[in-house]
């Protein structure tokens, strides 16, 4: 199955919210994304510009862009972006097509 980081940082009400009451907001969104066939691998908690991400998989795009339109649309998130994931047999087959395909490319110089 593909994999997918879903990165959100939230609004400031969010914020403001759980620290009145906090919870493992990460076990709130787990049967979010079970129902949508996808599987929450690994999420923490950066310092930075993002306040959680989300290691998942999803069976398909359309699954992942569910997650992230649900979320959205929730208002709870500033802001939020999803990354596809390479496996590492996915990069090692990328590397070998691209060795395949490399002589038919040139730069310009």
């Amino acid at each position: 199955m593909p994999l997918y980081m879903y990165e959100v940082a939230y609004t400031a009400e969010s914020l403001a919210a759980q620290i009145r009451e906090p919870q493992d907001r990460i076990e709130v969104v787990r049967p979010l994304f079970d129902s949508l066939g996808a599987t929450v691998l690994a999420a923490g908690h950066p310092f930075g510009e993002y306040d959680v991400v989300v290691v998942f998989e999803a069976p398909d795009d359309q699954a992942a862009a569910g997650a992230a339109l649900i979320v959205g649309a929730g208002g709870a998130a500033r802001s939020a972006r999803t990354t596809r994931l390479l496996s590492t047999q996915e990069w090692v087959e990328s590397l070998q097509r691209a060795h395949s395909a490399a002589e038919q490319y040139r730069p310009a110089r």
